[in-house]
């Protein structure tokens, strides 16, 4: 099919949810993909923020190939073992005890939303069931994660949305003390809210917060859904503001590519979860988390020191272009505030000059590939200074 001939069967066959841009990708290598007419593009979003190798890493595309022959799904009945491979590394790693695999970053929210609820109502009862979010937090697209996510916007609609959710401003001890009553369970932060600007929180605010939830035995969950799987320069971005949440949630980057969700919980929480409490018919899948051990096993503290490395490289460039306002975030997740262009019109000059970049509200947003070259990195930083300048 010719890209006009696409572009219309996707017109008139798929629901008008996406604002897509006018490229059509055909295949992809690294950090660099090709479209439909063979004009190739340095590639900074990685599909927001999934594919962390770049694209078809061929240790992943091996691994992933040779699982899809062997095994591609059998469901949770059975024992397989790429599923227990990935759970025990990520455990051995972070810390946790056990953990839970869905498809996405909302159903890993919504899993961790379920462990909190159930874990106190079975140690105090019904009634204090309340979880705070923060203002400008993005925790999914389900009916109940748009509750939990603290943005006015996303609260239209789909009326009933579910209840149980209160915000608190960001960075601000008072309010959130202020709103954490005797009705509340949990507190479910973003330690940078993506898509609400790639925002940092406080440190210190995060260490009173996680202080204030031990004291009063309030769960706290970190949604890491973004932030997770190398993508600030750690493994976990938890482990740069000193904590460790009772509960994290990782996606998007965890699975290379292929959808996956994961709820990961301390010692404690262990058991909240019993036969038929929770579940996902393809959560745990073979292939999927083929693809996922691999993307692990390439975290090593090298690559690890490598993303903070050119996080600051990212940002020393962007220091030196006279349009830019202001530059965020952690590691290789990056939003750029502009002067006087907007991030949309920045987004599509970039494209046709061969740059993919995302936008967060008024910000460029970059998520480029964790195992980049610096001579690609160098390259896209060149056009997107070149373009935020001109």
């Amino acid at each position: 099919m010719t890209f006009e001939e696409i572009k219309a069967l996707d017109q008139a066959r798929i629901m008008n949810t996406y604002g897509r841009s006018n490229l059509c990708a055909v295949k992809g290598s690294g950090s660099r993909c090709t479209d439909i007419n063979g004009k190739e593009y340095i590639d900074f979003t990685t599909g927001i923020g999934v594919n962390a190798l770049g694209f078809c890493d061929p240790d992943w595309v091996k691994a992933v190939s040779e699982q899809a022959a062997t095994l591609q799904h059998i469901s949770n009945l059975y024992y397989t073992t790429p599923d227990v491979q990935l759970a025990d590394t990520l455990c051995s790693r972070t810390g946790y005890a056990k953990a839970f695999f869905g498809n996405s970053g909302a159903e890993a929210n919504e899993g961790a939303i379920k462990v909190a609820r159930k874990y106190s109502f079975d140690k105090y009862g019904a009634g204090r069931d309340r979880i705070v979010t923060l203002v400008n937090s993005f925790h999914g697209r389900t009916v109940t994660t748009l509750a939990a996510t603290g943005q006015d916007v996303f609260h239209n609609f789909f009326f009933p949305f579910t209840e149980g959710f209160v915000y608190a401003e960001a960075n601000s001890l008072e309010a959130l003390q202020k709103a954490c009553d005797e009705k509340v369970c949990a507190v479910m932060i973003e330690f940078v809210q993506g898509e609400g600007g790639v925002v940092p929180l406080d440190a210190a605010y995060v260490k009173a917060v996680a202080d204030f939830c031990a004291e009063h035995d309030l769960l706290l969950i970190a949604d890491e859904v973004q932030t997770g799987v190398g993508r600030t320069g750690t493994l976990l971005a938890s482990e740069q503001f000193g904590v460790h949440p009772d509960i994290t949630t990782l996606a998007k980057g965890l699975g290379g590519g292929l959808p996956i969700g994961a709820v990961l919980v301390d010692k404690r929480l262990e058991k909240v979860m019993g036969a038929s409490s929770h579940g996902s018919t393809f959560g745990g899948n073979p292939v999927v988390c083929a693809g996922a051990n691999v993307v692990l096993s390439k975290l090593d503290e090298t690559l690890l020191a490598d993303v903070r490395r050119k996080g600051d490289k990212i940002r020393a460039a962007l220091s030196k272009c006279s349009n830019v306002e202001s530059v965020t975030g952690l590691g290789m997740m990056i939003g750029i505030a502009l002067k006087d262009k907007t991030a949309a019109d920045v987004r599509e000059v970039c494209m046709q000059a061969g740059l993919l970049v995302l936008t967060a509200k008024t910000k460029i947003r970059l998520l480029p590939p964790l195992t980049i070259s610096d001579e690609e990195l160098e390259a896209g930083i060149k056009i997107l200074c070149s373009v935020i300048d001109q």
